[in-house]
């Protein structure tokens, strides 16, 4: 939108495109530039092997990268060495306009591209430098400083309702209190604390316009029910066997539904700190210990793709926006009522909670919601376990791609912890030696977990 705004034509192939039609398709059309958008991990690995193809097939052209999952270190390591000509890593779009007027323009290509690269060698030389100052300990070494919890001692309170809860249609009325606006006004470059952002001499008014307009369109949205949010929860017994979560049917822990994969941190760490895994968390089977995890698959972005293409075909890409940024403020509205939820009630685990807003936002509650993808569990594959435990398309019209995006786009998924010491922490890199331990216990081969778990890697 932004591109097209500025005297920019743009052909849009879509998501998951193969390299091949990428590239079939820039040859085709005699495109000046080619763009890549990222929002999840594997898309890094296919964002250098479309560079990869570019320099074998002899293009000459620049390539942009962006997206949620990018970044200009990752870029200039492990992209922009594949291929000669170059690579721009773009923060934002609206950086990108930028970005190619300086590269298209004979009067300031040059110095873009010196300056680009310069950039591009002092990050790789400091991130050669990181490396060999980070030290790394082995699995077994890792493993063996894990979180150390006296389970004896521990109060493990059962769910009060366990088993699946589904919520279809949920009232968007209700979920509205919990919208955090502060990361609605970064999807528009408008940073602050709200709502004294509204009252910002520099952004203000601008912020107020935004705010008025969402809130016009959120009321009509309730009004003809434009958008429909469902969710289903799951509560279970559960237990961890090694680095592992078995999630069982019912408290005799006779059948297995399902087996989280986890990954455990191996940075060297100070005398006392734990290298973490989430399967600290829940009390090992040895333990004799019956302990209960949560799962849950969140949207409210039934139907955001219709009303967004109402507008374009409009030629409103104002309100398009809009509303898939109030789709996603609203999915993540919707976890943390769900979560609020299933603390006091469901599970009951902490049922005189009384916080507000900005205490939820601050995550001053007990226990963790980790979602695959993000730091704690890097790998989004194990979505899928998820999905099948809760039969998140039955339940709640949420689907996967084969590369483990949901559909619809606004939506969140991940698992409940009760623990009272459990935490949110970095899986961050890991060595060969646990790549192929978890392809052993996932049933795949190691190059498989290489490539979905490439930012991960200790080693090359």
């Amino acid at each position: 939108v932004v591109l097209a705004c500025n005297n920019y034509e743009v052909i849009d192939l879509g998501v998951m495109v193969p390299a091949e039609r990428i590239l079939e398709e820039a040859r085709k059309q005699r495109a000046d530039v080619i763009g890549l958008s990222g929002l999840i991990t594997p898309s890094l690995e296919e964002m250098a092997h479309v560079a990869g193809e570019m320099e074998r097939e002899g293009f000459d052209i620049p390539l942009l990268i962006g997206g949620a999952t990018t970044s200009r270190l990752h870029t200039a390591v492990k992209i922009a060495p594949a291929y000669h000509a170059p690579v721009v890593h773009v923060k934002d779009a609206s950086r990108s306009v930028p970005v190619l007027n300086q590269l298209l323009s004979p009067n300031t290509r040059r110095k873009f591209l010196d300056e680009l690269e310069t950039g591009y060698r002092q990050l790789r030389e400091s991130y050669s430098t990181s490396r060999k100052n980070n030290l790394y300990i082995s699995l077994a070494e890792a493993r063996a400083n894990k979180l150390k919890t006296d389970w004896d001692h521990v109060q493990i309170i059962p769910p009060a309702r366990p088993g699946i809860h589904v919520f279809r249609d949920f009232p968007l009325e209700e979920i509205e209190p919990f919208i955090s606006w502060m990361f609605f006004f970064i999807v528009w470059q408008i940073r602050g604390k709200f709502p004294e952002l509204l009252d910002d001499p520099v952004h203000g008014k601008e912020a107020r316009k935004l705010y008025a307009d969402a809130l016009t369109l959120l009321d009509r949205i309730k009004m003809e029910k434009l958008l429909r949010a469902n969710a289903v929860v799951g509560l279970y017994p559960a237990n961890s066997v090694g680095d592992d979560i078995e999630v069982y049917r019912d408290e005799s822990r006779s059948e297995i539904l399902a087996v989280f994969r986890n990954l455990r941190n191996q940075e060297q760490k100070k005398p006392g700190v734990p290298n973490l895994c989430l399967a600290d968390f829940i009390a090992p089977r040895s333990s004799q210990q019956i302990d209960y995890i949560g799962a849950f698959a969140v949207t409210a972005g039934i139907g955001t793709d219709q009303l967004a293409e109402e507008f374009r075909k409009k030629n409103d890409d104002y309100s398009a926006i809009m509303v898939k940024a109030l789709a996603d403020r609203l999915a993540e509205a919707f976890t943390e009522l769900i979560h609020a939820k299933v603390r006091r009630e469901l599970w009951g685990y902490a049922s005189n909670e009384n916080l507000s807003l900005d205490d939820l936002l601050m995550e001053r509650y007990i226990g963790i919601r980790p979602a695959h993808g993000y730091p704690a569990c890097p790998d989004h594959s194990e979505k899928q376990t998820l999905f099948t435990l809760l039969e998140a398309e039955k339940n709640a019209r949420i689907t996967l791609t084969e590369n483990f995006s949901m559909v619809p786009a606004a939506s969140v998924s991940g698992l409940i912890f009760a623990h009272p010491f459990s935490q949110y922490f970095f899986v961050d890199k890991i060595g060969r030696d646990q790549v192929e331990d978890y392809a052993l216990r996932k049933n795949v081969n190691p190059e498989t977990i290489e490539k979905w778990l490439a930012s991960n890697l200790n080693y090359r």
